[in-house]
């Protein structure tokens, strides 16, 4: 063959490609690590706070959160000024009606003071009313010639105080139709009444209701108001004679068919009633003071009794 021939062999091309190196991952994990640090360092701050937190304070708390507005319509700059439920703060821990900002004026501090009073007084005044009512729930409970009568007491928190109403039934009336005499067993429920209502230091206000139907005369002569008048002077009575000082009552008002029970039927059985009010300090300083800033103050400082214990 000769040497320029060709041949029939096939040229081979090798190709080498470049690696490249994987690129920087980042810090992410890093800071869902931090996250998770700062997370449960705020978890464990929170079981230590709730471990040295007392069961007062723990209730105030949850009082505020169910009324977060509160402070915004009570006043205050936030919820740890003066009008806090937390007490203490500032720069003494030990103080016990809030933080005071430096620089205010003493009309303001006095103002502050007294926003706190009121706060402290009615978580003061609603723990001890609570007690009050769970005290004479107790009562109704326990005694058999009241346990019947259960249906007709009815109690309720106010922004007054505690309110127990005793309603007539359509077949059980507490007084004689049209007049104030009272039934023995409206008797019995009255003394009972009176005997634990004294065992709270708050005063007492008492009001009589009627029905909408009105007497024959009108209201020229004798009438529903004279009526529920006099049916809360007579109930005033059997509250002494179960036990009640004379004193703890502060009034006895007669209110007609002015506000009824039953909303719907100013005729129904229920609106014929006697309201026992146990007045909170605030309601009983606005009967009898004027709301004056000193006697609140003072109440706050007072550490009277919830219920008595025989």
């Amino acid at each position: 063959m000769a040497g320029g021939a060709k041949t029939d062999k096939p040229n081979i091309v090798i190709k080498r490609y470049k690696k490249a190196a994987h690129g920087h991952h980042g810090g992410a994990w890093k800071i869902a690590y931090a996250d998770f640090v700062t997370a449960m360092m705020a978890f464990f701050l929170l079981m230590w706070l709730l471990g040295s937190t007392t069961k007062g304070e723990l209730q105030g708390i949850a009082d505020y959160f169910k009324t977060p507005m509160k402070v915004s319509f009570g006043g205050g700059s936030g919820s740890g000024d003066s009008s806090s439920i937390i007490k203490g703060g500032g720069t003494d821990l030990s103080r016990s009606f809030g933080q005071v900002r430096n620089g205010e004026s003493p009309a303001e501090k006095r103002k502050i003071s007294l926003q706190a009073a009121r706060a402290a007084l009615e978580r003061q005044d609603n723990i001890r009313l609570r007690a009050l009512q769970q005290k004479v729930s107790e009562l109704l409970d326990a005694q058999e010639n009241l346990r019947q009568f259960r249906e007709q007491i009815k109690m309720d928190i106010t922004t007054e105080g505690l309110r127990v109403q005793i309603v007539d039934e359509r077949k059980r009336p507490m007084f004689d139709i049209g007049r104030s005499l009272l039934k023995d067993y409206t008797r019995e429920i009255l003394r009972a009444l009176g005997k634990v209502l004294n065992e709270v230091d708050y005063k007492i206000s008492l009001a009589g209701h009627t029905d909408a139907a009105p007497y024959s005369s009108g209201e020229r002569g004798y009438s529903n108001w004279e009526l529920s008048a006099g049916r809360a002077n007579a109930s005033r009575r059997e509250l002494i004679l179960g036990g009640m000082e004379e004193r703890k009552i502060v009034r006895v008002v007669g209110l007609a068919s002015s506000v009824p029970f039953d909303t719907v039927d100013p005729f129904g059985a229920t609106n014929r009633r006697i309201s026992i009010l146990v007045l909170n300090t605030q309601a009983e300083d606005l009967l009898l003071n004027d709301g004056k800033v000193e006697r609140l103050v003072a109440a706050v400082q007072d550490a009277r009794p919830a219920v008595r214990t025989q």
